[in-house]
């Protein structure tokens, strides 16, 4: 499946181009430099992977998550709860990792969930580097030691693929899947998501945000993975970060996404979809520098109350991991700043922040 870029009409998109590229390049210098650049950084994580459910049409509130990431649930997870989460990981793992990281074949491999994390392959394969002569040669123990050795082996040489920058194939026999529920045979990932990668080579042709535009539209239309469609998003947001257009932050596009109507962005005609995709970006970055307004308000506002208090307090570590979270329980407080659930109360109390729950139970606080 082939995604034409020869008819792209770039006159008519132009005004939304300039747009787009003025308001990111705006926003990306702000967080550069801001105080409240990592509080900001973390808070769209949890922002962005609630508003991609968003978009894929399922409802999941940001205290919920919150509360699940710190593993401090107030009711059991829904299933929609742990595919946020789900994104919300993948879009830390997108940032801790280089630029270029996950639209690569080996990182596309690891956020499908095809291989493990590299990184623990490769802790694996030194660990089992370091395994003595004598221990590999022991006999007579055990019978399926024969069995245990060729598990190793076969590690080793997936881990070897990986390092290379290819990707593993899926043995069909580990796949018990007979009436194809999970993966459907019509249904070609695998070159489906090459298809798309070869978009890739094209969209690196244009400016950075209509090469972003060309990725997300192209990922919409060719549909690479049916289980995991949310992933486009966050591959599109790490794109603008390999052109160097957003290197502050990971952009939060989904956060803007919901800004735009659902019949515009999977409208028929292409010049539609482009535009509506470039004003989403412009609508997340107008929200990013509201968002730095706020927290730089409420950090200033939060500093106030820490005079003339003594060198030791714990009050500067609350003021960190509330501008770092949208909502914060007593819980989390404690764990963090290691005092006790009252003492927790406390502290917010003598910051006056401000109550976002209404329940008695489970009070959560944070900077609206």
């Amino acid at each position: 499946m082939r995604y034409d870029l020869t008819t792209l009409p770039l006159p008519t998109l132009l005004p939304a181009i300039v747009k787009a590229e003025d308001m990111l390049a705006r926003l990306d210098e702000r967080v550069l430099r801001h105080v409240v650049g990592e509080g900001f950084r973390e808070r769209g994580h949890f922002f962005d992977a609630a508003g991609a459910l968003w978009v894929g049409g399922e409802l999941v509130h940001v205290e919920d998550l919150v509360l699940h990431d710190a593993r401090m649930d107030a009711r059991a997870p829904t299933h929609e709860l742990t595919i946020a989460h789900a994104v919300l990981r993948v879009r830390r793992r997108l940032w801790n990792a280089d630029p270029a990281w996950g639209l690569d074949a080996a990182g596309l491999a690891v956020l499908r969930g095809d291989v493990g994390d590299v990184e623990d392959v490769v802790t694996r394969r030194s660990v089992l580097s370091e395994t003595t002569a004598e221990e590999v040669q022991e006999e007579g123990e055990e019978e399926d030691f024969g069995v245990d050795f060729a598990e190793i082996d076969a590690i080793l040489a997936r881990s070897e693929k990986i390092l290379s920058g290819g990707i593993p194939e899926v043995r069909p026999e580990t796949i018990d899947d007979p009436l194809a529920l999970v993966h459907d045979e019509d249904w070609d990932e695998d070159e489906r998501l090459e298809s798309w990668r070869a978009v890739i080579r094209d969209a690196d042709l244009l400016p950075p945000v209509l090469g972003a535009a060309v990725l997300f539209d192209a990922w919409e239309r060719i549909e690479p993975l049916r289980r995991q469609h949310w992933l486009g998003g966050l591959l599109v947001s790490a794109y603008l970060r390999s052109r160097g257009k957003v290197t502050s932050h990971l952009f939060c596009l989904n956060v803007g996404l919901k800004a735009v109507r659902h019949d515009r962005r999977r409208a028929s005609d292409r010049i539609t979809r482009l535009t509506a995709f470039l004003e989403a970006m412009v609508h997340s970055a107008d929200s990013g520098l509201k968002e730095l307004d706020r927290l730089s308000l409420a950090k200033l506002q939060m500093e106030l109350r820490l005079r003339d208090r003594r060198s030791n307090s714990s009050l500067p570590e609350v003021i960190d991991i509330v501008l770092s979270r949208p909502i914060v329980s007593a819980k989390m407080i404690a764990r963090h700043v290691g005092v006790t659930p009252r003492g927790a109360l406390n502290l917010v109390n003598e910051l006056g922040l401000r109550e976002m729950t209404g329940r008695g139970r489970y009070r959560g606080w944070g900077v609206l």
